[in-house]
């Protein structure tokens, strides 16, 4: 059998209509995945140790050997679930280098009547590229304000209206503070952060502007990709001035319905920034169901450390909008307003 090996640009053009099987082990496929993929392991995470061990200790052929013995009494089904999920007889599959994991399946599925094509160089070419890729310069507007001022909101209005934007904290899921986590399912690690960037980015024209919210290197748990940070961080950033007042009615409504015990955790991760004093006040205004005091505390300590990352950016790159209003339409049109005098 004669293995159909496809460069990574065509491969995920054809894996848009036809089913993609990663046939890597769970836990490889759990830590970072093309998006859309469906695992079916030849080897699950102890079988590929045993044969991991067997190739360094005695070579190729003793490892092909043990591979066979562990998979050979579940082939049946690997190939009964490739046949259920292939379309027009068609299936595509990638290993991590694209070597005898994939082509062992790819082989399975030809028994089975399957058309199956193979990623030349397995997820590593896809990881090359996706890093590429997103490392590319685009045209990015950068939305900066201090925490509260709706700028989640803000871009969804955006995109509702026909702009172009990617949600960093929705594919981190996170919304990026200490208390980021709450009500968020868990984050993805940081490579399937850049493999579901990817899949955002590859769907607006790169000569389109995009529009990004103002994030740390880090969104909770998850790094971004270093190429596209320093593409934000050389973007203009169109920076809504709020004062705490304003901000305070929509916090308190987001986190005032969340346990106390979820609140006293989140703030004890940044004890060491808030001080001492300021901790305990913390804590004993959410204990006390003061919420807008407890938030007051941690928005002293936000909005010093944001202020001073604006210092660090280029300062032609910013771009102030004053508001004494929480509203998101009347904020957007004000934020899209500056934004055309960014390209004339």
């Amino acid at each position: 059998m004669s293995i159909q090996k496809i460069n990574v640009i065509k491969f995920l053009e054809l894996a848009e209509s036809i089913p993609l099987i990663d046939v890597r082990s769970p836990s490889e496929f759990k830590f970072g995945h093309i998006p859309g993929a469906i695992n079916i392991p030849l080897f699950n995470d102890i079988e590929r140790a045993t044969v991991g061990r067997k190739y360094k200790k005695e070579g190729r052929i003793p490892a092909i050997i043990e591979g066979l013995k562990q998979t050979g009494p579940s082939m049946y089904s690997k190939l009964d679930q490739a046949i259920s999920v292939a379309i027009n007889s068609k299936i595509l599959v990638h290993c991590w280098r694209g070597g005898m994991r994939s082509e062992a399946m790819a082989w399975l599925f030809s028994q089975g009547g399957i058309e199956t094509g193979v990623l030349d160089g397995g997820y590593k070419s896809y990881r090359h590229h996706i890093l590429e890729s997103i490392s590319e310069k685009r045209k990015l507007i950068v939305l900066g304000g201090m925490t509260g001022s709706s700028k989640t909101h803000i871009l969804k209005y955006l995109k509702d209206h026909g702009q172009k934007v990617v949600d960093l904290e929705g594919i981190a899921n996170h919304k990026g503070s200490a208390f980021g986590s709450l009500g968020q399912p868990p984050q993805p690690s940081t490579e399937q952060f850049s493999n579901l960037l990817f899949n955002e980015l590859k769907l607006i024209r790169s000569d389109l502007t995009c529009w990004v919210e103002d994030e740390s290197r880090n969104i909770g748990s998850v790094f971004m990709p270093d190429g596209f940070y320093l593409n934000m961080q050389n973007s203009p950033v169109i920076v809504l001035i709020m004062d705490v007042k304003t901000r305070l009615p929509r916090l308190l409504k987001e986190y005032s319905t969340y346990p106390a015990d979820s609140l006293k955790t989140s703030i004890l991760k940044i004890s060491k920034r808030l001080g001492g004093n300021n901790t305990q006040d913390a804590i004993y205004a959410v204990e006390s169901r003061d919420f807008a005091r407890a938030i007051e505390i941690t928005l002293y300590y936000y909005d010093k450390a944001y202020l001073f990352g604006l210092k660090r950016k280029p300062q032609k790159n910013l771009i102030y909008i004053e508001t004494t209003s929480d509203d998101i339409e009347s904020n957007a049109l004000k934020i899209l307003h500056a934004a055309d005098k960014l390209e004339r």
